[in-house]
């Protein structure tokens, strides 16, 4: 395939493909699913007005089946998952790595079909649920189709996938009232958790702030695992995938957290939606920590650990191409919820570790799209067809769409000339790593899987103070809720494990007795990376929430989203009705939200213009004063020019006025310089410095 004929492949293939499923109802008659036009479809086939429905209205069963079946088993984990179409392009050919052809020509675009998720909870849970969050892409290839299948958060709670069922059981509700739902906030959890200390690492992150994004636009994505690349002559690296967020990595605060599950518990996908309805593509860049098969035991940790992240002050990641999201879906159940990833789908130049936990998942997830999607041919739903050709004599099952001609469906033959017939390794054949194995059977663990706790100590030590502080505040919730007290203690000992001072916060909180002696991991080591504090911080794409009613500045208004505009942030008109309102000089905006249909959970930052009457009329609604007061209290910027400072005040405090991130300007002379120092606090994310 020539270098022209690979880019129009990976560049339409796949919309070109999924065209052909496409369809639109609007202005066409009405058929069944056999193309027969119907004639009626309000009432069924009767003896009589009032007499009993016949069988023979094939129109009625046909209908009425489809609907008994419209649901499919939804994942038993990461059901709750929300989908968006892009493209990749690697920045320069990582020949010397892989032979991997969609890592070698910058001016390839292949597309990808990504889809995020949160884990434990159903599909009808909310999105800002303290939750891991599921990362998995899908490269439509020229060489097949190769999954990346990760996580927001490197490591993972178990290290071998035998323990996978008892940790999902334990997370799960509990069975025997089916409580909570998407929460670990409960017994079973954290009695798994106190009897399993290989999660100490995990839980370390998950009662972090990156297990509540801000937005799927905002994380980082990780294939946990170790993975190998293979190059052109056999030479091997093992290798971490990234995934790098161009916005940064930024989260929602608890309180934010939960409130927001209730005010819109679709809270991501709609960000992630709008984003890309508005042409804000979604951009991460891939990286990559490689290791010389040589220096595989050079670590104090075992690199096949799924536990264990390698620090990339060690380790650095090299960035080496970028991921952009354009596209949105254009059915949920046929596209997001039928996408089948699976970690063993992978191309020539990408191999497999030992990895337990790995190697476990190379069996798990067939086994799971059985079950979900009705047989073994989910390959072919549009969603999971390769935009190369395949070919091979897997015949029949349900939902077989491929019809195969002739009369061979076997290895090998004469009558066919043995096709269709195996690659070479030169023709692009698949070929696993010759990796050397040997020992005896046994059922055991390495005993370089035996720390659990350095790492998670490392992860503490690279907190900022305010990031530790919520820490302590996610165990404080989670292991209050747990009403085994015995569970509560052990749960206070494994963590004095990790650090002293962390266990007795954690004790003080949920009424244990603090730890005396001080068992916690003697390391020092910090990784600055892990924090969030040192994350990209940029204004683009954030949203603020202007308040205004009848009769506020209307040059000023105009100026300062002009402004925010420029910046890329987005404004939203808030007031107490939707439709048009006046300003000071007749022109009129268009309000599209109210006091009762937002809530400042729902914006990066708040603007609060002057104009006398506009002020006077806010003031007398008790919701736009806790609107202004809750975003204050989530450390959010806040803007306030002329008459809008009586309204802030008003709400947060005249002490509000001098916090950090909050932007003030009695005149509307100093519009310009308002907006640039407002801009900037929105691209902080939040003020932590504030006095709260």
């Amino acid at each position: 395939m020539s270098k022209d004929e690979r880019r129009k492949v990976n560049e339409h293939s796949k919309d070109e493909q999924l065209e052909q499923f496409r369809t639109d109802n609007r202005g066409k008659k009405m058929t069944t699913n056999q193309g027969v036009r119907v004639s009626e479809d309000e009432h069924s086939l009767k003896a009589g007005e009032r007499g009993p429905t016949l069988m023979e209205d094939f129109h009625f069963r046909e209908k009425m089946t489809h609907f008994d079946h419209e649901r499919i088993p939804e994942r038993v984990v990461h059901a709750r998952g929300f989908g968006v179409h892009g493209y990749f392009q690697v920045y320069e050919p990582m020949t010397k790595y892989t032979k991997a052809k969609f890592l070698q020509d910058p001016s390839v675009k292949t597309p990808v079909f990504v889809r995020f998720s949160t884990v434990a909870g159903s599909r009808g849970s909310g999105d800002t649920v303290r939750d891991v969050r599921g990362f998995a892409t899908k490269f439509y290839t020229e060489e097949g189709n190769y999954d990346l299948v990760g996580n927001n958060i490197p490591v993972f709670f178990i290290q071998d996938a035998i323990k996978f069922p008892d940790l999902v059981h334990a997370f799960k509700p509990e069975p025997h009232n089916e409580m909570p739902q998407a929460s670990t906030a409960h017994d079973t959890f954290w009695d798994f958790v106190a009897n399993n200390e290989e999660t100490a690492h995990m839980i370390m992150w998950a009662m972090s702030d990156r297990a509540i994004p801000r937005s799927y636009r905002m994380m980082e994505g990780f294939g946990v695992h170790t993975f190998r690349l293979v190059n052109e002559q056999g030479k091997a690296h093992f290798v971490k995938f990234h995934w790098k967020p161009v916005l940064g990595v930024h989260s929602l605060v608890w309180d934010e957290a939960q409130k927001i599950a209730g005010k819109d518990p679709d809270f991501h996908r709609r960000d992630l939606w709008e984003a890309i309805e508005r042409g804000d593509e979604a951009e991460f860049e891939l990286g990559v920590q490689m290791i010389d098969e040589e220096d595989e035991f050079k670590f104090d940790f075992d690199i096949l650990d799924p536990t264990k992240l390698w620090p990339e002050e060690m380790i650095p990641v090299h960035i080496i191409g970028k991921m952009t999201l354009n596209r949105n879906q254009d059915n949920v159940f046929a596209e997001t919820e039928q996408a089948a990833f699976h970690p063993g789908h992978v191309v020539p130049g990408i191999d497999f570790t030992n990895d337990p936990l790995l190697q476990g998942r190379l069996f798990s997830y067939t086994d799971t799209q059985l079950i979900r999607l009705g047989g073994p041919n989910f390959h072919e739903i549009p969603i999971n067809r390769p935009v190369c050709p395949f070919h091979n004599n897997q015949y029949d099952g349900y939902h077989r769409m491929t019809i195969n001609t002739g009369p061979v469906a076997y290895h090998k033959n004469s009558l066919q000339q043995n096709d269709p017939a195996p690659a070479s390794e030169e023709e692009g054949g698949y070929v696993h790593y010759q990796e050397k194995v040997e020992g005896r059977k046994i059922r055991q663990r390495s005993d370089s899987f035996k720390d659990h706790y350095s790492q998670a100590k490392l992860f503490w030590n690279s907190m900022s103070p305010v990031e530790k502080e919520h820490i302590i505040s996610a165990f404080r919730f989670e292991v209050g809720k747990v009403k085994s007290k015995d569970v509560r203690r052990q749960v206070v000992e494994m963590f004095n494990r990790v650090d002293h001072k962390l266990a007795k916060q954690i004790a003080v909180g949920v009424g244990v007795k603090p730890p005396e002696k001080d068992e916690g991991a003697k390391v020092t080591l910090k990784s600055p990376a892990l924090s969030q504090e040192n994350t990209i911080k940029t204004p683009l794409t954030r949203t603020v929430a202007i308040l205004a009613d009848t009769g506020f500045d209307d040059a000023e208004v105009s100026q300062v989203i002009k402004a925010f505009r420029k910046a890329g942030v987005i404004p939203d008109i808030i007031s107490t009705a939707l439709g048009m309102i006046k300003g000071d000089n007749g022109k009129e905006i268009e309000a599209a939200h109210t006091l009762q249909t937002a809530d400042s959970v729902l914006y990066d930052a708040v603007y609060i213009p002057g104009g006398k009457e506009s002020i006077e009329r806010l003031k007398k609604q008790k919701a736009a004063l806790d609107f202004i007061n809750e975003a204050f209290s989530h450390y959010k910027a806040i803007g306030a020019l002329s008459e809008g400072i009586d309204l802030l005040m008003s709400a947060a405090g005249a002490h509000s006025v001098s916090e950090p991130g909050v932007i003030t300007a009695a005149s509307g002379k100093a519009i310009d310089a308002f907006s640039k120092e407002l801009i900037e606090a929105i691209g902080e994310h939040r003020q932590w410095e504030r006095t709260v």
